[in-house]
């Protein structure tokens, strides 16, 4: 498969320009948590499948989007969002989400059961951007490494800027405040075909993705094992996805290996450069990390956002 090169007009270049912050500081736990593939998939899959708990939402996507063609590259565009908006330099994620937010307008329709909905519509647009944070958040918590109360509230705080370009209103600032509008919603899931198929779709993608069949399906149900349970019960995903013992053992494994592994020229290694650090910086120790971040700091060369945005105005 071709690698995307560009993204609504934004070449997918994260090193520059040279020392323009992100929106996400590189000590940020996002910058952590999202570095890892692994922990993206299983998150980004378990995002999609609360995301078309809801019908609304679920008719919205398969309705106006690619996913019905092609669902992989659909999923795969949004997670290029996803990375712009954590590690791009803020220029670029105010382009970026400006024009997703210009695409979602567009988008209304009325559900089979006769349900008006518009992508914009609050509940709606709060509830995506809650089931994407959810699903990174928990992902790397279960099978990469467990993160303290103190780092699951920094990691929902830290994405409040993004959260108010796509026009988020009520975000999550922890993992008690996502169940809670989990619950106000959870009355309207159903189950639909659609969450099987797109599943289906997934795995029938090792091939393409280089990716060992038996591998992937033990990511997708890693996916179905972190969407909270009542709500693949309602979905019915529980019995044919139950994540088996090795196979949550498979998926520590790889993702643990994952998050060793330096991968320099990922989003998360570019845009180190474009601040000054070493590509490998976010696979350091974090002492090493500390004192090359106290160095920049302490040179100038690593601005805040704060400084930028006054920069610019």
């Amino acid at each position: 498969m071709a690698e995307r090169s560009t993204y609504m007009g934004w070449k997918l270049d994260y090193t520059q320009p040279p020392g323009e912050p992100a929106y996400i500081g590189p000590d940020s736990v996002t910058w952590r948590i999202y570095k890892n593939p692994i922990s993206r998939v299983i998150g980004g899959v378990c995002a999609v499948l609360l995301e078309f708990a809801d019908p609304r939402i679920r008719s919205g996507v398969w309705d106006h989007s690619t996913y019905r063609r092609d669902p992989v590259g659909r999923s795969e565009r949004t997670g290029h969002a996803a990375m712009i908006g954590a590690y791009g330099p803020a220029s670029a994620a105010r382009k970026i989400i400006g024009g997703v937010n210009r695409m979602h307008a567009r988008v209304e329709g009325v559900t089979p059961d006769g349900q008006h909905y518009k992508a914009l519509d609050q509940e709606l647009l709060d509830w995506v951007a809650a089931t994407a944070g959810y699903g990174f958040l928990v992902a790397y918590h279960r099978f990469v490494s467990p993160l303290s109360d103190q780092e699951i509230r920094q990691f929902f705080s830290e994405s409040t800027e993004i959260a108010k370009l796509y026009g988020v209103k009520k975000k999550p600032a922890s993992l008690e405040d996502f169940h809670q509008m989990m619950a106000k919603l959870e009355p309207g899931f159903e189950a639909h075909p659609i969450n099987e198929e797109f599943l289906q779709v997934l795995q029938n993608s090792a091939k393409e993705r280089k990716i060992p069949g038996f591998l992937l399906h033990a990511i997708v149900c890693a996916a179905v094992d972190i969407v909270p349970k009542s709500v693949s019960e309602r979905l019915g995903l529980n019995d044919k996805y139950k994540l088996s013992r090795s196979g949550r053992l498979l998926v520590k494994l790889v993702a643990r290996l994952s998050e060793r592994i330096p991968k320099p020229d990922s989003p998360a290694g570019q845009s180190c450069e474009r601040l000054g650090l070493p590509r490998t910086f976010l696979w350091m120790s974090k002492r090493k990390q500390a004192a090359l971040l106290e160095e920049l700091q302490a040179s100038g060369r690593l601005k805040s956002w704060e400084s930028y945005s006054n920069d610019a105005s």
